[in-house]
């Protein structure tokens, strides 16, 4: 079976879709939205960094694209900075009876007890209305903190607490609003940026720790969140900017499901931009960083997820994975029923509908 797709979002992470959607043989590519007059009008396999053209040219008329009535979206659209955009997208999609794979809103990964009533209802409604799924995922949150963990807790007699942690420098994570205005690098550490204000961790990760909590049969009591940040101890440049000395340059936090006092899920970031900060915090299992996941029961468990690539880091790799994750869910996304849908109610989603060496980056 041949799916229409429509792609929305051709930035760091939806580049690296669009480039997994035109090499799959699966796939029709039928539609390119962008975001403004720079990208509008340029052909797909430029924006997606390939070699090749399509002869689908990008756009800025979201109404054109739905007309044309794909099977599926896929939704790599910037939305930490315009929130309630983003969800008036989807359930604009979604209320014309097509089907999405998105790479956020992270919350809605696994929304329940974790978004608003306000914000959660009107996104089931419209799939309601719509007979549409949806589906968002990626690595983190994602593939590394839902199914691997939750995979080697199939083999465990007894679960007493599941730790997820991704451990990684995003000195080459170029991406000047995520860095300094969500996430507070190279401001004050006094200062309280967007991701560390009260219940926004909770928000963004809380999917998180109540899928695991639920994958284990286990209900949450509540969700709490911690944080530390380091200062830069000298001026140095990174990717997305500069980083002056006493300004934040290492953030570490946690976001805990707990029952009563115990915790039982965890997810866990240390986020560097230079590899000597912090010594004492964890490390990752490769030079740049790594995914970890840390079960406590009978059996324990450690294991590391060290992504490479041929055309990157550490950080590129990702971008990729968290990009490749929502595409080669089309097929089962497609089938679902619809709501939103997650990694506990789909199959297991398989690798890319193209052979190998076929790689055209």
């Amino acid at each position: 079976m041949t799916y229409r797709v429509v792609h929305w979002g051709t930035g760091n992470v939806g580049k690296h879709a669009l480039a997994g959607i035109i090499d799959d043989p699966r796939l029709e590519l039928v539609g390119v939205r962008v975001a403004g007059s720079a990208k509008e009008g340029r052909d797909a396999g430029e924006l997606a960094g390939l070699e090749l053209r399509t002869g689908i040219s990008a756009t800025t008329d979201s109404a054109a694209l739905l007309a044309t009535k794909p099977d599926i979206v896929v939704y790599t659209a910037m939305t930490d900075n315009r929130l309630v955009e983003a969800l008036a997208d989807l359930r604009m999609i979604l209320s014309a009876g097509i089907d999405v794979v998105a790479s956020a809103p992270v919350f809605l990964q696994y929304p329940w007890k974790v978004l608003p009533n306000d914000l959660l209802g009107p996104i089931e409604e419209a799939a309601a209305a719509g007979g549409a799924s949806l589906f968002v995922n990626g690595i983190d949150p994602g593939f590394a903190n839902d199914l691997l963990p939750l995979a080697l807790a199939g083999t465990c007699r007894r679960v007493d607490r599941i730790r997820c942690m991704e451990i990684v420098d995003y000195a080459t994570y170029d991406n000047a609003a995520v860095m300094f205005d969500i996430m507070g690098f190279g401001k004050p550490v006094d200062e309280t940026p967007m991701l560390l204000q009260p219940g926004v961790l909770s928000l963004a990760w809380g999917s998180v720790v109540r899928q695991l909590a639920a994958g284990l049969g286990v209900e949450l009591d509540s969700v709490i969140e911690v944080h530390e940040r380091i200062p830069a101890p000298q001026d140095f440049e990174i990717a997305a900017g500069a980083i002056a000395a006493g300004t934040t340059a290492g953030l570490r936090f946690e976001v805990r499901g707990m029952v009563g006092d115990r915790v039982v899920t965890v997810l866990e970031h240390v986020t560097r931009l230079r590899a000597d900060l912090a010594p004492e915090w964890p490390q990752p299992a490769q030079e740049g960083g790594s995914y970890r996941v840390e079960i406590t029961g009978e059996p324990h468990y450690s294991m590391d997820i060290c992504l490479a690539s041929d055309h990157g880091d550490h950080n590129h790799a990702g971008l990729v994975a968290t990009a490749m994750r929502v595409v080669n869910a089309i097929p089962a996304v497609v089938a679902a029923a619809p709501g939103i849908r997650t990694t506990l109610d789909l199959p297991l989603v398989t690798g890319p509908g193209r052979q190998p060496n076929a790689d055209r980056s």
